[in-house]
């Protein structure tokens, strides 16, 4: 059986690696790149078709078809190299495939190409302090005041809201329908008057989230994604598209590479950890499973392009990638030695202390967007046909 990818690909292989050691000067450093910097990188890498790959053109990307193989060569390529990829978020990576599917035209167009280019960052507004789970259970709430919405509520664990520009937020317009049949998804700036933004600091020393607080924050009917009342439904589109990031076989890939250069570089006693038959072992077995993780992230590609409904595969992809990011950096922080135990400002840190830094943060995406317990539900319901847990009835 010849694996090889054949004469079209390996030319566009070539062509890959050519650009990236062209461009070596621009890419922004992993620590402290400017703001203007990134985004230079963003525009190059969406100009040659290395970001926002298969985005039509008149909404800012570059308008290629879709191609399972060239989408792997560059993600490969981009990971040897140890070169940046494209920006990610909440706004390029959840709001552009939500609006390319469900939005209007006049909001594809507002919308999607200064998102890729980076120039408007969003927040999520889902979560509230009694609707985490079970977020249909949301009581912020959106009034009618002629041609607008006055909404009033909280959101809580809400990230990147002190830096966003705007957010993508459900909110409850008919309280007397039922809790899923009630719901709308709007979208509007964050600098819009009552709202007040709290950091909230986390164990990692950073404010990681936000919570947020809405009192009659004027938002315009026509700012809503999808009909009234049909929120949820969008609402899981976003969803599906935060389980895809979250779950990312090429973060996982770009990871492991980096450990792996980790362990060729750094001794004890004059021995290489890679030499390590322990170390190594562990390495390995981390590896299978990130090679797993990538060839499930191929059949998710194989079923999108044919119009296919992924089924299990695509339900087991936050909880997979979440854990394993995980388990990536607690593996970095053991072949790291007692160096792993350091935070913040020793001068023996390695990589600046973002294997730790990881480590902690990683942990709480375990539990957001979704509590693995929640997501083994999923699977087990929704995947593997297995019964519903009861309901306790009222007495």
């Amino acid at each position: 059986m010849d694996l090889a990818y054949g004469p079209e690909y390996q030319a566009f292989a070539a062509e890959v690696e050519a650009f990236l050691e062209t461009h070596r000067d621009r890419w922004p450093s992993t620590v402290g790149a400017t703001r203007e910097q990134v985004l230079a990188w963003q525009k190059t890498l969406i100009r040659h078709g290395y970001a926002a790959r298969t985005i039509p053109r008149q909404y800012g990307g570059f308008g290629a078809e879709p191609d399972i193989l060239k989408s792997r060569i560059i993600a490969e390529g981009f990971t040897r190299a140890g070169a940046p990829g494209g920006l990610a978020g909440q706004g390029i990576s959840m709001l552009v495939p939500t609006l390319l599917e469900v939005g209007t035209e006049e909001q594809k167009q507002r919308w999607i190409a200064p998102t890729l280019a980076g120039e408007i960052i969003w927040c999520q507004g889902y979560s509230e302090p009694g609707a985490g789970s079970d977020l249909a259970s949301l009581r912020t709430q959106a009034i009618e005041d002629g041609d607008d919405f006055l909404v009033n509520g909280q959101k809580i664990w809400t990230s990147t809201a002190k830096q966003a520009d705007m957010i993508f937020c459900l909110v409850r317009t008919e309280p007397q329908a039922p809790k899923h049949a009630g719901i709308s998804y709007l979208i509007f700036s964050m600098k819009t008057p009552g709202i007040e933004v709290r950091p909230l600091k986390t164990m990692t020393g950073a404010a990681e989230f936000n919570e947020v607080f809405f009192t009659d924050v004027r938002v315009p009917k026509i700012q809503i994604v999808g009909a009234r009342g049909e929120g949820w439904r969008v609402a899981n589109t976003t969803l599906k598209h935060e389980r895809g990031m979250l779950g990312d076989p090429n973060a996982a890939e770009t990871r492991l590479a980096a450990i792996m250069a980790m362990m060729n570089e750094e001794t004890v006693s004059g021995e290489r950890l890679i030499d390590n038959p322990v170390l190594r072992d562990r390495l390995m077995r981390l590896q299978a499973r990130v090679m797993a993780m990538k060839f499930n992230g191929l059949r998710l590609i194989t079923s999108q392009l044919a119009g296919e409904q992924p089924g299990l595969a695509g339900l087991i992809v936050k909880l997979q990638g979440c854990e394993l990011n995980h388990q990536l950096a607690a593996f970095a922080i053991d072949v790291l030695g007692e160096l792993g135990a350091l935070y913040e400002d020793s001068p023996h840190l390695r990589n600046h202390g973002a294997w730790q830094q990881r480590y902690m943060f990683d942990l709480g995406l375990i539990i957001g967007g979704g509590t693995a317990q929640i997501q083994k539900n999923i699977i087990s319901e929704r995947g593997l046909g297995m019964p519903r847990e009861p309901k306790t009835v009222d007495a």
